[in-house]
């Protein structure tokens, strides 16, 4: 069902329906990216969502023209936007626990500002979360410009969920950790059409951990923690992403769905220090 306003009701009032789904999104120093992940977002039909943006720009980014046009789109569209400045930077996983404590939504999905959806995405991760019923799910972003790039040796860790998804101990050593090769280059890519996806015309599959896209059931990443372990951490970190996942997948479990929608726009990391990985720090 689609929920998304077209252009001829752009100026009609008419209430908003309930957020499904809360799209939280952090930035910092990203102004075209996050113009196109927006509208990315724009693009959805259904379900029901509300956009959290987080800016910990010193110049204060979300003010740019571009993203300001890609809001007003959105709240033309019936989704509620919100653009939240958050300083000081305390680092990822503060960032992270942020957005959180400023989500209500059943469902939320962590979304990277550098990430174009297609359009459906959104619709197909929710249906697989509510199938599911697993902690979370998400579409592991996709680099096109390796489409030409074949690394078969890189996914011959794919194996499917047959049945239900199953809690698992994911770390650092075990087999499963291996599986994080997956989510290089265009493997998704080329997983998807070499993989049959079914009636439903996409498949769940086990998983490392997802970066940049992940739908969680906002009851599982909280009864996990969330990302409150940052106080544990220094400023500088990497994979604050993996342990709150890891946490939530030995209670409730985790899937990455094929195929996967989600394109990375390859722009420079604003991450620039990674000697500290979070998941070595505060999963134990």
């Amino acid at each position: 069902m689609r929920d998304r306003r077209g252009s001829g009701e752009w100026a009609a009032a008419r209430p908003r329906s309930p957020a499904l789904i809360d799209v939280l999104i952090p930035t910092v120093g990203r102004v075209a990216e996050l113009a196109v992940t927006l509208a990315g977002l724009a693009a959805q039909d259904a379900p029901s969502f509300r956009v959290v943006v987080s800016d910990q720009s010193d110049e204060g980014l979300t003010n740019a023209p571009a993203v300001q046009a890609m809001a007003r789109v959105l709240r033309a569209q019936g989704r509620e936007v919100t653009m939240l400045r958050h300083l000081p930077r305390r680092g990822l996983a503060e960032h992270r626990q942020f957005l959180l404590e400023h989500a209500t939504a059943d469902a939320l999905l962590f979304l990277d500002d550098d990430v174009w959806l297609e359009p459906g995405a959104l619709s197909c991760l929710h249906e697989a979360l509510t199938e599911l019923a697993c902690g979370f799910v998400g579409m592991a972003v996709q680099g096109l410009s390796y489409l030409d790039d074949e690394r078969p040796a890189e996914r011959t860790a794919f194996e499917t969920w047959d049945g239900p998804v199953a809690p698992e101990r994911i770390r650092r050593g075990t087999p499963a950790f291996d599986r994080w090769p997956l989510h290089n280059a265009a493997n998704l890519a080329h997983l998807a059409r070499d993989v049959p996806l079914g009636p439903r015309g996409w498949l769940a599959y086990k998983v490392a951990w997802i970066g940049a896209c992940v739908l969680y059931r906002r009851s599982a990443l909280t009864d996990a923690g969330g990302f409150a372990f940052w106080s544990e951490l220094p400023p500088e970190h990497a994979g604050e992403d993996v342990a709150a996942q890891w946490r939530v997948m030995e209670r409730s479990g985790g899937a990455g769905i094929l195929p996967s929608g989600a394109v990375h726009l390859e722009a420079p990391t604003t991450i620039t220090r990674r000697d500290i990985d979070a998941f070595d720090v505060v999963v134990r």
